[in-house]
């Protein structure tokens, strides 16, 4: 019996001596007195040895738990106490070292893009308003004049909620909300967010940046929308830049068309971003359809207007310089820090 629980002691001795942080010391602890634990289960043997041996027995177990829970508490003492110091020293601030100056940090090129664009407009005299992300198709298709049958409205380009609601597509529903809103003269211009069912690439992302303009008045032609954007474009990018307008189709505009921007990548030589054309389409524009003005029980015989959008990603690629749109989305502090 002795030497069955003196051995026991060695080896828990041993462990707690070898225990070097309060980790390993919780481990010895457990193996040795636990429920599991050597120490108990030399404490169930009892019920095999002589019923004369048992006090004896017990007294020796019992003395070796003593024991072995001293040095436990000892040695856990110790090994806090020196864990203390270790963190008390790495841990240290030499208060007389000389201060760091921190980070400041800097508006993400998209916000300034859009801060810059909707600085421009304002100057110009329109009002800056925003709408809602989640649409219904109503006002996403049907007041801008786009039929049930329209290709955009095909489930692959847009992300519906249900039947009648949706994530927009672009920022034209404010057209009709805004006219139903007020009675003519309208010039606002509207930023947000955009959703459509696009893959990533250097120049798309499934949720992206849209500004729209409207301006509705009497007597307002295409040669006002074309000096409006030509102004634009001059303000944002300098007068060097070259635009062109060709024409297109919008189901909410007519006529329609789009303003190109000469690549700033590779200055109209052809490169991937303007997909080898010298030049990238920013925008599309036009003079507002009669059925929206008629949509919204505006006269389109009494009124006429503008309207167009642009992508603030393309918008901000093309003015910096940056030839693939996800590092505007990949938070790299090499690349923020740069503007």
């Amino acid at each position: 019996m002795n030497d069955r629980v003196e051995t026991v002691v060695k080896r828990a001795l041993s462990a707690i001596e070898n225990a070097r942080t309060t980790a390993a010391l919780e481990e010895a602890r457990v193996r040795l007195l636990g429920r599991k634990g050597e120490l108990t289960l030399l404490m169930r043997q009892m019920r095999s040895i002589d019923p004369e041996n048992r006090p004896r027995f017990g007294a020796l177990v019992n003395s070796a738990r003593e024991r072995i829970e001293k040095e436990l508490d000892e040695r856990a003492m110790a090994l806090d106490a020196a864990e203390r110091a270790e963190r008390l020293e790495s841990e240290r601030i030499d208060v007389t070292a000389p201060g760091r100056m921190p980070r400041i940090g800097k508006i993400h090129p998209l916000t300034q893009g859009i801060r810059d664009i909707t600085e421009i407009f304002v100057e110009m005299g329109f009002k800056v308003v925003e709408g809602p992300e989640v649409e219904t198709d109503y006002y996403n298709f049907e007041a801008l004049n786009t039929p049930e049958y329209h290709p955009a409205r095909d489930v692959q380009d847009t992300f519906y909620i249900n039947e009648s609601v949706l994530l927009r597509t672009q920022t034209s529903p404010m057209q009709a909300r805004e006219m139903e809103k007020r009675k003519p003269p309208v010039k606002v211009v509207v930023p947000g967010k955009v959703y459509r069912r696009d893959q990533v690439d250097a120049t798309h992302s499934p949720v992206f940046h849209q500004i729209e303009g409207l301006l509705v008045d009497r007597d307002v032609t295409f040669t006002d929308l074309k000096g409006t954007l030509a102004m634009f474009a001059r303000r944002f990018y300098g007068g060097e830049r070259e635009v062109r307008f060709r024409p297109h189709y919008f189901p909410f505009t007519e006529p329609s068309a789009e303003m190109d921007i000469l690549c700033a990548i590779c200055g109209g030589t052809g490169c991937r971003v303007c997909k080898q054309e010298g030049w990238i389409e920013v925008l599309g524009c036009g003079l507002v359809h009669p059925n929206v003005l008629r949509a919204v029980g505006y006269d389109p015989d009494e009124l006429t207007g503008y309207a167009f959008g642009m992508g603030v990603e393309r918008i901000v690629m093309l003015k910096y310089g940056i030839d693939d749109l996800r590092l505007l989305f990949e938070n790299d502090l090499r690349f923020l820090s740069q503007f």
